[in-house]
């Protein structure tokens, strides 16, 4: 089996990096610089050393831990920057938003690289495969900044795979092939391999991973003990190591901007239905509920407004999720109403925060709704999302507000 069905049962792992991600965030928020070798970290004249460089700067051969005047002799047209670390978390912090609203375990490495297992969560956004692909186009219209990503069976092969094919990379080691994809590789691609041991292994007539592979555990772990066990397995390809959250996930939520504001609010209660869907999806598929629920709407020309309410019980149901969020929304532009103008409606977006984990359900109304979401998960996984339509959706298509005022 090949694409996606070759993932079926198997543990699905993403490793997503940041292309030269200090440097990109300055040619983005610089237009000036766009095209230009970029080297982040300090003047050319200063006694630091380099943090990031654009990859128009690599090709003079500057490099990360550089220092910054051997990086102003390989490349005097550079743009040298100090860089700015607050807009460098800002873009990791929404970067990272993005993978979670896919799956709640991710392990961030830095500020610009983070492994994903997406094993649980694949299904509802069409495979490893299509999360991969859309993160890359997410990554790269929302925030304006290039993503590599490898998938794989493990954290090892994923991590490899996205430093493969930089930039804008992806590669994709099936299950099966991992000893085969890192078989030709050099040995300082393998974790664990540096200086000390690469010179033992060249002594021994290994240069790449295959060797390493096809070699003689016997007096592999003679000469570096656990170490070589360790390398013996990885060069096979095995890694069972796991991904890791810092923390539990603090909300889900998921949030929409408008192509153009809109003034249209059964346009936005639709758009609101579509999100609590998917903020249901995703804590089923974590098998949390939240009991708080709420709400964020910005209005032209940028306000932004936020209400909330917390439940008695913690819900993980969409329409539930919706219910509250329609009304929080009623609740948002009510003083508007009151003014009699209408808001133009820029952003909406609908979250769970209080999580807590899924509990056994004993009510016949609450298993009749968890049948229900797990039937519509199930269609949304196989045939898209824009398969099934609840009656909610098409009855905002025919109201508006009932107290909104008359033009």
């Amino acid at each position: 089996m090949t694409g996606e069905a070759a993932w079926t049962g198997r543990r699905a792992i993403l490793h997503c990096d940041l292309d030269a991600f200090y440097a990109s965030v300055e040619q983005r928020d610089h237009p000036e610089l766009r095209g230009r070798p970029v080297i982040v970290g300090g003047l050319a004249h200063e006694r630091g050393v380099v943090s990031a460089a654009s990859y128009e700067a690599r090709a003079f051969g500057v490099r990360s831990a550089m220092p910054l005047r051997t990086a102003a002799r390989l490349c005097p047209e550079g743009a040298f920057v100090r860089g700015d670390p607050e807009r460098y978390q800002e873009a990791s912090d929404a970067v990272m938003a993005l993978f979670e609203e896919h799956t709640p375990l991710v392990q961030p490495i830095s500020l610009d690289e983070a492994f994903l297992d997406v094993t649980a969560t694949a299904h509802l956004f069409g495979g490893p495969l299509a999360i991969a692909r859309t993160l890359k186009a997410l990554v790269r219209e929302r925030l304006r900044l290039v993503l590599s990503v490898g998938v794989a069976t493990n954290k090892l092969c994923a991590k490899i795979g996205s430093d493969l094919r930089k930039p804008d990379g992806l590669v994709i080691v099936e299950p099966g092939t991992e000893a085969a994809f890192l078989a030709p590789l050099p040995l300082s691609r393998l974790w664990g391999v540096g200086p000390a041991t690469r010179e033992v292994l060249e002594g021994w007539g290994l240069r790449t991973i295959g060797d390493l592979a096809a070699f003689d555990r016997v007096p592999l772990e003679a000469r570096l003990g656990e170490h070589g066990t360790a390398l013996a397995e990885r060069a096979r390809g095995i890694d069972d190591d796991e991904v890791v959250p810092e923390e539990a996930p603090k909300s889900i939520g998921h949030e929409h901007t408008f192509d153009a504001d809109t003034l249209d609010p059964a346009q936005v209660e639709r758009m609101l239905l579509r999100l609590s869907e998917g903020v249901g999806k995703r804590l089923r598929a974590a098998s949390l509920r939240g009991r708080t629920i709420t709400l964020k709407l910005r209005v032209a020309p940028f306000e932004t407004r936020t209400r909330q309410r917390t439940l008695a019980d913690a819900t993980d149901d969409d329409l539930t999720i919706f219910r509250i969020a329609r009304q929080l929304l009623r609740d948002a532009l009510k003083d508007d109403r009151d003014h009699g103008k209408v808001s133009p409606v820029r952003l909406v977006g609908v979250s769970a925060s209080e999580l807590v984990a899924g509990e056994q359900l004993g009510l016949f109304d609450a298993a009749r709704a968890a049948r229900l979401n797990a039937a519509l998960d199930a269609v949304r996984a196989r045939f898209g999302d824009e398969a099934l339509d609840r009656a909610s959706a098409r009855d905002t298509e025919r109201r508006r507000f009932s107290d909104r005022p008359p033009r």
